[in-house]
């Protein structure tokens, strides 16, 4: 069903003749649905090619996994062997030079190729933890460019070409210090990417469709992280090289055809008063004739517009208000902590003892489900329980790695990952239920840095755990970290089944009429 509502003018207990004038006007929902209908072909397209964005996105995210692993190595002499046991997991760092070597060859991985066997936790957790970081800052500096001046699309496009760009530059790093830089610019310019085709795509339908159009993204990032292992084991004995190339080279491509492809959202458009844009936005994804039916309906449109210009303008305005500041500080702390358990995760897989392919393999594999319950049952689910129960059962599942080993080892660690990103999918389209479009992308952004920000203290964490040989320093805080955070949405008001405002007036007058301010 198409949502009706009109766009409401501010709470008074009175309404005035202005503000019964503007509640005849039509809403941006209604005007999408009724005139692109439910989900159109034209609407599919956009959804699924945006979001395909999320492909590249994973793959430059897990691919420390496998670039930056230790390769198994074995004793070449008996004074070795009688002294070590030789595995994937242990190091061989103090054995004198000839009697061991690795297992393929040395360009296989930053570790060997460069020697980093004996290095601190601190310099083999740093290319990771560079990258997350890029991810934080460009989140914070970049994010509010989408809602202020560049728009979803143009924002979309920058990022997919910064990312494959110095992506392929990390192909030709000469040493781990240039390599952690590039992976720093690398986080920086991809910072954006899922929060740009998330919002983008799910700001071309209604609130019936908005869930679905929204999971979208989630099983293309399933996709690319499937595809990673793949890829790594064709190359396995090859030079960690090619895995940039072969991720980043289609990465390039992509973003060219997204300048050339891809719309611009017409709520952002209206929202920054460009409304013939808006129009022809919205006529290019239908048929011709209809084309005098919009501008009939948009002819009496008018939603406010932000007084405020500047790259940070709509961050401002979001942190102006109180309970606006009071939604995003509880969202990302719950955030913060599914992001430590959703990145650091893969991560700590070579700690289980089992082969790596596989284990990233079952834990790609994990989201495929998680993006399926998502997907189903979206409109049906309350987003505050849900997010609640899948952070404890993950927390629960991450601490009982530590003490068990083998099989069941391997299980829970499954499990806790599963609950990770089902909890990440749902925190992600509750981010977008929470704010008006005129600060969406930027309070989403936030979101996503946040769960970046636990990334960034993964890498580190593993690393430690590998040095002192202990998984409570990693699995054991992820736990105890995504169970206590997750408790933050307790403060939270539900939002589904619920409509996405434009503006701070409507999303106002809304909630202090059904009771939530």
């Amino acid at each position: 069903m198409a949502d009706t509502d009109p766009l409401l003018p501010p709470f008074s207990p009175k309404p005035s003749s202005e503000s019964t004038k503007r509640n005849s006007r039509t809403s941006v929902d209604d005007v999408i649905e009724r005139w692109l209908g439910r989900v159109g072909a034209a609407q599919l397209f956009q959804a699924f090619f945006v979001s395909f964005a999320w492909v590249f996105d994973a793959q430059q995210t897990f691919i420390n996994v496998f670039s930056d692993a230790t390769p198994p190595w074995h004793c070449t002499t008996s004074n070795c062997s009688s002294s070590y046991s030789s595995s994937s997991s242990s190091s061989p760092c103090g054995l004198p030079a000839g009697e061991w070597e690795w297992d393929r060859p040395a360009h296989s991985s930053i570790m060997s190729e460069w020697a980093l066997q004996c290095a601190s936790s601190g310099v083999t957790g740093l290319p990771a933890s560079a990258y997350f970081f890029g991810c934080l800052l460009g989140g914070l500096i970049l994010a509010t460019l989408a809602d202020s001046t560049l728009g979803r699309r143009n924002m979309l496009f920058i990022s997919c070409l910064g990312m494959a760009l110095a992506g392929l530059l990390t192909a030709a790093s000469p040493n781990v210090w240039i390599y952690a830089l590039l992976r720093f610019l690398t986080g920086f310019s991809r910072a954006t990417i899922g929060t740009s085709a998330l919002v983008l795509s799910t700001e071309l339908v209604g609130k019936s469709s908005r869930g679905e159009v929204g999971i979208i993204g989630f099983f293309c990032f399933t996709l690319g992280f499937l595809s990673l292992p793949g890829i790594a084991y064709i190359y396995r004995d090859s030079s960690w090289r090619f895995l940039y190339l072969w991720t980043s080279g289609p990465a390039l491509v992509y973003a060219v055809l997204v300048f050339f492809l891809v719309h611009e959202s017409p709520r952002w458009l209206l929202v920054k008063g460009r409304k013939e844009e808006a129009i022809q936005t919205l006529t290019d994804m239908t048929i011709a004739t209809q084309s005098q039916v919009m501008t009939y309906t948009f002819s009496g449109f008018n939603i406010g517009v932000s007084e405020e210009p500047g790259a940070f303008s709509s961050l401002l305005l979001l942190l102006r208000k109180r309970w606006a500041r009071r939604r995003l500080a509880a969202i990302m702390s719950a955030g913060f902590g599914i992001g430590m358990v959703y990145y650091g995760m893969p991560l700590a897989l070579g700690a289980l003892g089992c082969n790596l392919y596989l284990s990233s393999s079952l834990n790609a594999v994990a989201e495929l489900p998680s993006s399926l319950i998502t997907f189903f049952l979206v409109g049906r689910i309350n987003r505050r329980v849900s997010v609640l129960g899948f952070t404890m059962a993950s927390g629960v599942s991450s601490v009982l790695c530590v003490f068990l080993s083998g099989n069941m080892k391997m299980g829970v660690e499954v499990g806790s990952f599963f609950c990770a990103c089902t909890a990440f999918n749902v925190v992600l389209i509750y981010g977008l239920e929470l704010f008006p479009t005129c600060v969406r992308n930027s309070a989403l952004s936030m979101v996503r840095q946040a769960l970046v920000l636990g990334g960034v203290f993964a890498p580190q964490l593993v690393s430690g755990a590998r040095v002192s040989g202990s998984g409570f320093v990693s699995f054991g805080v992820f736990g105890i970290v995504i169970g206590i955070c997750g408790l933050f949405v307790v403060l939270l008001p539900e939002t589904k089944g619920s409509s996405i405002c434009d503006t701070f007036e409507e999303q106002e007058y809304r909630e202090r009429y059904s009771g939530l301010l």
